[in-house]
């Protein structure tokens, strides 16, 4: 949510979505998203997932970043619905899906490119996150040039 356009995201959810991708998710109320800095402010992985089970209902889904095989046992461990792995070499990240394969959802995100893709879906991810699609966008120089007449 937070790598789109300022004032462009209905846009930018749109135009993923009519290139082929799905939306994460369109705003912070469509579901949890626990980062690293909210898991340093809480002191662990667990205890993040405690105080936002303690404060949101039960119906909204809670996915944890984590970037290591122990954050990634201490989120399944503490109930997280989904994991994202986060900046994960090939070798970890075949290690984690090992782990975490239909216990919870498995996302994977960081330095992504759609080269990448092919070989990151092998390893049997549920999903994968290529952010590159909207913030590496190029932008397009349009104008619109008036002249008098006769010039």
């Amino acid at each position: 949510t937070r790598k789109t356009v300022p004032g462009w995201r209905i846009l930018d959810k749109y135009a993923v979505r009519i290139g082929g991708g799905h939306n994460h998710r369109f705003g912070l109320f469509d579901g949890v998203l626990i980062k690293d800095n909210h898991i340093s402010a809480a002191g662990s992985v667990g205890e993040a997932i405690k105080l936002v089970k303690g404060s949101v209902p039960h119906t909204l889904k809670i996915e944890v970043e984590v970037e290591t095989l122990d954050e990634l046992k201490e989120a399944i461990d503490s109930g997280a619905d989904a994991v994202l792995l986060d900046n994960m070499d090939m070798n970890m990240l075949r290690k984690a899906v090992e782990i975490a394969k239909d216990r919870v959802i498995i996302e994977v995100s960081g330095g992504i490119t759609l080269e990448d893709v092919g070989e990151i879906a092998k390893t049997g991810v549920d999903f994968i996150s290529v952010g590159a699609i909207t913030h590496s966008v190029k932008g397009v120089d349009i104008s619109l040039e008036l002249q008098r007449k006769g010039h």
